[in-house]
């Protein structure tokens, strides 16, 4: 069997993991990080459940991902997200020197890049765009759903 490692399949499950945080009637918001063309560390936004305003799924994801390789820094690894981090996340992407982010929908409210690439470490490459549609698709049925 050929399994093929694209920017799309790796989007898929970030926005498997969205999808179970709007199940889950948080912020459908999902990331995954992956090492080596496997995924090391998939979450979803909880803020809700934990009552924490920093549980955001690229959050969730870096901690794991920092378990799982038994080390702080994310050299060579890349976060898969459904929507833009906002600065609070690039900061913590900075910090564990996180090798590239792909998103999937800008943040155009809350993104860090309104800021500039400043907040990102130097050496780390973004992607953007990757299954927009798809993202941007369930943030807008989630948040009508609320309204409603």
């Amino acid at each position: 069997m050929l399994t093929i490692f694209s920017d799309e399949s790796f989007m898929k499950e970030a926005l498997r993991e969205a999808f179970n945080a709007a199940e889950s009637d948080e912020v459908p918001v999902g990331a995954v990080i992956v090492s080596k063309n496997r995924i090391i560390a998939r979450a979803h936004n909880m803020t809700e459940r934990l009552n924490d305003v920093t549980a955001h799924a690229e959050m969730l994801a870096i901690t794991a991902a920092a378990n799982h390789l038994g080390g702080k820094y994310l050299e060579g690894c890349t976060l898969f997200v459904t929507l833009e981090p906002c600065p609070m996340c690039a900061g913590a992407l900075h910090h564990a020197h996180i090798e590239r982010i792909v998103w999937a929908a800008d943040d155009e409210k809350r993104g860090f890049s309104r800021f500039g690439n400043s907040l990102l470490h130097p050496k780390t490459t973004i992607t953007k765009g990757v299954l927009a549609d798809e993202a941007k698709k369930m943030l807008l049925d989630f948040f009508q759903k609320k309204r409603e």
